[in-house]
């Protein structure tokens, strides 16, 4: 893989989509579009948000090593498609992957020199707080997605950045100016 790979993760409801649609816009990079089996949410569009897959295709695509990373979250199957990142890096100096921590630390073991982004709330509170807000889940997959950002802010200081998502402006700046200085 010639082009950089920049790697945003971190719990449910922290803000990813957000600072990295952001970090998309200043850096003018692509970002790959993840593949996964949760049914897709009201105004989401195959091919935008996600590429969403049967179970069956999806294991299909895995079984026959379609994919950079994969993992199980919150019971359904997310992962990024080798040749969607291909197909996005086409001259670009590096592309964007929004992933969970489990595919991030798959990438890390594949991938030497991506560049790896933990997004952290600013308290487990506040964290509660914004998935509640969203209004897309319900209560039980909430716990379960709380329960799982546990499991995730545990692994923060194994990524070679942690951004504290409490100012969105303060957040985007510190994410912007480490990529940037990170690329080669």
């Amino acid at each position: 893989m010639v082009t950089q790979l920049v790697v945003i993760t971190g719990p449910s409801g922290v803000g990813k989509g957000t600072l990295k649609q952001r970090l998309l816009e200043e850096l003018q990079l692509p970002e790959s579009v993840s593949a996964t089996t949760r049914s897709p949410r009201e105004g989401e569009t195959n091919g935008v948000e996600y590429h969403f897959l049967s179970r069956e295709e999806f294991e299909k695509r895995r079984a026959s090593d379609q994919f950079l990373e994969s993992a199980e979250y919150a019971g359904n199957l997310y992962g990024t498609l080798r040749d969607e990142v291909e197909n996005r890096a086409d001259g670009a100096r590096a592309v964007v992957l929004e992933i969970e921590t489990r595919g991030a630390e798959q990438v890390r073991d594949r991938v030497s020199d991506a560049i790896l982004i933990f997004i952290s709330p600013p308290s487990p509170e506040e964290l509660r707080r914004r998935l509640v807000g969203r209004g897309t889940d319900s209560p039980e997959q909430i716990e379960r997605r709380l329960g799982e950002a546990e499991r995730e802010l545990s692994l923060q200081d194994e990524f070679d950045l942690v951004v504290i998502n409490d100012d969105l402006e303060s957040a985007v700046s510190e994410l912007v100016q480490a990529v940037r200085g990170k690329l080669r």
